[in-house]
């Protein structure tokens, strides 16, 4: 795991390398300055030997000096390096999410990715300029306070000898009771998460059904969980900054003791114990450091495993290795095809069983059936955006798994059921479909998905600005805006999923009218609800629980299929009772 993240440094390896030379450097004039002071009590003063003391004072500001050069300069390398290993990390994962399959991205929920890349990161990158900067200052500080200690008074450097293990055992125990509720917390952050992001996106529903207290007490319980598991784990993590001040004031404690008494019988200096007391603050000050990387480390690690798991994961779906760059046709058939979402082949958990069907290019498919019969599940094993449990799809004659996943997709235009716009203008979301559009590409493509005539009606017209998501304009008004972007791809395919069930039934006809008059060679499949939408398709297929109920066109399925015919004249009476109100 530490090879793999370490690699994440890339082009910022010479300033991580540059920032624990400037700290050795800073070290080493701080270790320089308490035996220069040691020299100026224990030579200048006690010989009132003033041009020594001048030339000590000198070397002294020099290397304070120097000493606070060097420490600037390790701060800012250290800064630079850690801020551009987040950035790659942060863009590491984006990318491999970038490739995931769904069936990847049903693994980790929204929240924790968003965790991951945020709360995680940041984490890491702290922890990382904390190991290139403070431990490294940290063991070199106390290395050489020590040799200095050693040379002045081998007695008094045992105390340190005796301290250090302890101490060391004291932070081992303390980081295995921690490390495992910080994993804890992190899950608990991503369900904090997810309970906001929820919020967020449905704050309209939750305002119209006047939840909000609902909503606050769901949060507020979530929230706890989150500060119950953090308040265990500081409590462990606690316990290392007293246990470090009582080291500390021990070991001095000690010292000045032993040290007046060596004193009294000649054998040791004022300025030596002087600076033996320096030299004791430095190294348990670096025991202090330490211990504060140990306890970042700590929080660090779940974090570093976390980014890891999403780095390691394999895509789903992959390129042959000689994939087809080029669809030839919209020619669909399905082949014995079998789904099912889990890595399980239980029969009882197929999706879709037992699949065949073959469409023409050029063909208009309407798909109809009740919910969860998985007509949304059929459409989307087309691009491949899930890969069949057993059989196979063909495309153009070729089986979907034999193409570049890029050129398939790029052939096949959806319009899925929840649609979505981002934030930006209306020209800049229909440029989706195809990067380089010119402005008459765009508006052909919105006359024929009839958004046109209200985007005109905009003061901005096609640069109005779209709220996140698409707030700012109706339902219907998202469905036609998207299913232009989809048009404007110019596919070999074009699927539409319910996407117009916002839309009335006079612009869905002439939707469809369009579709077939200005886009005859594409395939087009039509997910409804509406017998509306799909009564003039060359054929129906009729689902029912995963499997094929029936095909054939509208005419045909009212007289041999009961579910088509109960759908129809269930919809046609309501038509008729609203005509006659």
């Amino acid at each position: 795991m530490i090879k793999k993240l370490a690699s994440y440094v890339k082009e910022y390896k010479k300033s991580a390398i540059l920032t624990p030379i400037f700290v050795i450097l800073e070290v080493v004039m701080e270790v320089i300055i308490p035996l220069l002071m040691a020299n100026i009590i224990d030579v200048g003063i006690q010989n009132n030997d003033i041009d020594y003391i001048l030339e000590m004072g000198i070397l002294l500001i020099i290397s304070a000096i120097l000493s606070l050069t060097f420490g600037m300069l390790s701060g800012r390398f250290a800064a630079k390096a850690s801020a551009g290993y987040a950035k790659n990390l942060r863009k590491a994962m984006f990318h491999k999410i970038q490739d995931y399959a769904f069936e990847n991205i049903d693994k980790f929920s929204t929240s924790s990715l968003v965790t991951r890349m945020t709360t995680d990161v940041t984490n890491v990158q702290m922890a990382f300029q904390m190991i290139i900067r403070i431990l490294v200052r940290g063991p070199i500080m106390m290395i050489f306070a020590l040799l200095m200690v050693l040379s002045i008074s081998a007695k008094l450097s045992l105390i340190f000898f005796v301290a250090i293990p302890v101490l060391g055992v004291i932070l081992y125990l303390i980081a295995t009771k921690a490390h495992p509720i910080f994993e804890k917390v992190f899950k608990k952050y991503d369900k904090l998460n997810r309970v906001v992001q929820e919020n967020l996106n449905a704050i309209r529903v939750v305002k119209a059904y006047v939840r909000e207290d609902t909503e606050e007490e769901k949060f507020q319980d979530v929230n706890n969980e989150v500060y119950t598991n953090f308040k265990k784990a500081e409590k462990i993590v606690a316990f290392n900054s007293p246990v470090m001040q009582f080291t500390i004031y021990t070991c001095i404690l000690f010292i000045s003791w032993i040290g007046a008494r060596l004193i009294v019988g000649g054998d040791m200096q004022t300025g030596q114990l002087s600076s033996i007391i320096t030299y004791a603050w430095q190294i348990l000050s670096s025991l202090m450091m330490i211990s504060m990387v140990f306890v970042m480390v700590i929080i660090a690690q779940s974090s570093a495993e976390r980014i890891v798991e999403v780095i390691d994961e394999e895509p789903a779906l992959k390129n042959p290795e000689n994939p087809i760059k080029e669809v030839k046709s919209g020619d669909i058939s399905f082949k014995n095809v079998s789904f099912c979402y889990s890595d399980e082949e239980d029969e009882n958990k197929f999706a879709l069983e037992n699949i065949n069907l073959e469409i023409k290019e050029g063909e208009t498919i309407g798909i109809i059936g009740g919910t969860g019969s998985s007509k949304s599940t059929l459409v989307q094993l087309i691009p491949r955006l899930y890969d069949v449990t057993k059989g196979e799809i063909k495309v153009g004659g070729v089986n979907v798994k034999d193409y570049d996943i890029h050129t398939l997709r790029d052939a096949v235009a959806m319009v899925l059921q929840k649609n979505v716009l981002f934030s930006g203008t209306i020209a800049e979301n229909l440029r989706w479909g195809k990067k380089n559009a010119e402005q008459e590409e765009l508006e052909d493509a919105c006359k024929l998905a009839q958004a046109d005539g209200f985007i005109q009606e905009f003061p901005s017209k096609y640069e109005t600005v779209l709220d996140q998501g698409g707030t700012n304009v109706s339902g219907g008004q998202k469905q036609r805006i998207c299913i232009a972007r989809a048009i404007l791809k110019k596919p070999k395919i074009l699927i539409l999923d319910d996407s117009t069930s916002a839309v009335d039934t006079k612009t869905d006809s002439f939707i469809r009218k369009a579709f077939r008059e200005e886009i005859p060679n594409t395939t087009k499949i039509i997910i409804a609800q509406r017998v509306t939408s799909i009564e003039d398709a060359d054929k129906i297929i009729v689902l029912n629980e995963g499997k094929i109920d029936g095909i054939g066109t509208s005419e045909e399925l009212l007289k041999t299929n009961e579910i088509y015919k109960e759908v129809y004249e269930s919809q046609m009476k309501g038509d008729d009772k609203e005509d006659g109100e």
